[in-house]
């Protein structure tokens, strides 16, 4: 397997810092490059788990492990994880992948958990790849993925707010992206549809009718995403099933959107009635 990160340093002496790692797709780039030979720094809220984890990727992979646990919907959470950003060894790949959805519609929601939403899903993003890309640029070496969304390509989800939060992204970690390449540092922004993961779970979405064909494997995802980066891509979409997704979610005529919004909404008040 090819080095998704050009570095000087040997395979045994890199480390990544990936966020939301203990579940989903955090968790499957934590096993990936924990298998390639990683030492990891893993973020989450929850201690406890965030042990287990770690002991069991040092005793399954003999490489090192720290644990920072912190709720990055808070400055105090972003701060803990920007120390270490800043501190030795250095990180030479950030996995931004901690990030929420709601289930409820902007129009039922509160500003509380807006504010929740956008302080996880941008505010910290943005945060800890600025520090990031900070030593990143200085030594010339490193990389960013910003796990964002197919779902951030079009308005196709009437009332929901976490698409405009992964469109933030995507078009962030493109820009960013594009600055940072003659450092030969590289920020990708990483598009998964649906995946198999705690997400949907968590925000108390209930996805039981959504069709098998269209999940993909969090595993699968995270290699997809590792090649494109190693081919210096700025957007990572994996799957050829959500490329043509996003291909006519950004050449579709506006009227058809439109259509495809109008026939989600009255399906999700269906559901809900």
């Amino acid at each position: 397997m090819s080095k998704p990160v050009p570095s000087d340093q040997p395979s045994s002496e890199r480390w990544a810092l990936i966020t939301g790692a203990t579940a989903g797709i955090g968790a499957a780039f934590a096993r990936r490059l924990a298998a390639d030979g990683w030492h990891l720094v893993l973020v989450a809220r929850d201690a406890e788990r965030l042990a287990a984890q770690a002991a069991e990727l040092t005793g399954r992979h003999g490489v090192e492990t720290e644990t920072v646990a912190a709720d990055l919907s808070t400055d105090d959470g972003c701060a803990a994880v920007e120390r270490r950003l800043a501190d030795d060894p250095p990180v030479e790949l950030l996995v931004n992948n901690a990030g929420i959805s709601l289930n409820s519609p902007f129009l039922r929601s509160s500003p509380q958990d807006e504010a929740r939403l956008l302080r996880l899903n941008v505010h910290a993003v943005m945060r800890l790849t600025l520090v990031a890309l900070q030593s990143m640029t200085e030594r010339r070496s490193g990389a960013v993925i910003n796990v964002s969304s197919v779902a951030g390509f079009g308005a196709v989800m009437p009332g929901s707010t976490y698409s405009a939060s992964k469109a933030w992204v995507t078009n962030f970690s493109e820009s960013v992206g594009q600055s940072a390449r003659p450092f030969g540092v590289r920020v990708m922004a990483l598009c998964p549809g649906y995946t198999r993961t705690e997400f949907h779970q968590r925000a108390g979405i209930d996805m039981s009718k959504t069709p098998e064909w269209m999940w993909l494997d969090a595993s699968t995802v995270v290699d997809e995403a590792l090649r494109d980066l190693g081919k210096g891509r700025l957007v990572s979409v994996p799957s050829w099933k959500y490329k043509l997704a996003v291909a006519g979610l950004r050449h579709a005529p506006r009227r058809l959107l439109d259509v495809v919004a109008r026939d989600t909404r009255g399906r999700i008040g269906r559901d809900r009635g």
